[in-house]
């Protein structure tokens, strides 16, 4: 008898010791840099040029065409659609939202400027040379990042969600759901921008832009801007990493932060 209480006794601890551990929940949703797979590549990047940005804008959305750069900023009572001239910084057109609405993401499609709201429900259509409004939409949920494929908008709301939109009339035609590496959601994908068939997504309040394939919505790789967010933050009235351009006739990257003094252009090089 004593012998079979030592085995048994031997068996149960051996048994605690080789438990597979249960993953825990996923609590804290800005861990990315923290836990990055090893099967998905991280990516640096270089700064090849630095501009001016306007600390005052709380940017949102961020696209560069023709030359120049357009960006929604937002905050309650003063939101802004805006024009930049990317050399200087300078504010070539404004268009302020009403004071009682919180801007966000941003795009262009077939010459039409496109701009959402936080929690507002509402969406807007504007001419792309003089911002005057053409069309105005309602949606559910929040709006956070916007841009399109070159046919469709696609748009997040802060959820590990990305909504595939039809232009005109705003309705929903499909979703993408984003999922990590340890599969659980990616929430809080905010700023997008496609780039070369990709969309590129901020984190909110991470350093880590994740690189989505739009057709399963699997991560493709991550650009680490830990180092330049670093350095950013230090700045007085800094806030966080937001706001992705690309400019496909040149084939540059810029990126900035909400309240920057800085824009760059950088060039995604290995680690």
């Amino acid at each position: 008898m004593r012998i079979y209480l030592i085995i048994l006794v031997l068996a149960l601890a051996f048994s605690c010791k080789t438990e597979t551990p249960i993953n825990k929940p996923n609590i804290n949703t800005n861990t990315t840099s923290k836990s990055p797979s090893a099967t998905i590549p991280i990516y640096g990047y270089e700064v090849i040029n630095t501009y001016k940005h306007d600390a005052k804008a709380f940017t949102q959305g961020l696209v560069f065409h023709e030359g120049a750069l357009y960006e929604s900023t937002g905050q309650y009572e003063s939101s802004t659609l805006r024009k930049v001239e990317l050399e200087t910084g300078k504010v070539l057109q404004k268009y302020d939202l009403p004071r009682n609405v919180f801007g966000e993401g941003l795009t262009i499609l077939n010459g039409k400027i496109y701009q959402i709201s936080w929690r507002e429900g509402l969406a807007w259509q504007y001419n792309l040379e003089d911002f005057k409004l053409i069309k105005e939409f309602q949606y559910a949920g929040e709006g956070w990042g916007l841009t399109n494929d070159g046919k469709n908008l696609l748009m997040s709301d802060g959820t590990h969600i990305i909504r595939v939109i039809n232009p005109e009339n705003f309705e929903t035609i499909r979703t993408i759901r984003i999922f990590r590496e340890n599969n659980l959601p990616l929430m809080q994908i905010n700023e997008l921008e496609w780039v070369k068939g990709e969309i590129w997504a901020n984190v909110w309040q991470d350093s880590m832009v994740a690189r989505i394939n739009p057709e399963n919505g699997k991560i493709l790789g991550w650009i680490d801007f830990s180092p330049m967010t670093k350095e950013e933050v230090k700045e007085p009235g800094n806030d966080v990493l937001n706001g992705i351009a690309y400019d496909e006739k040149t084939d540059r990257i810029f990126v900035t932060g909400k309240l920057w003094k800085k824009l760059f252009e950088i060039k995604v090089k290995a680690k």
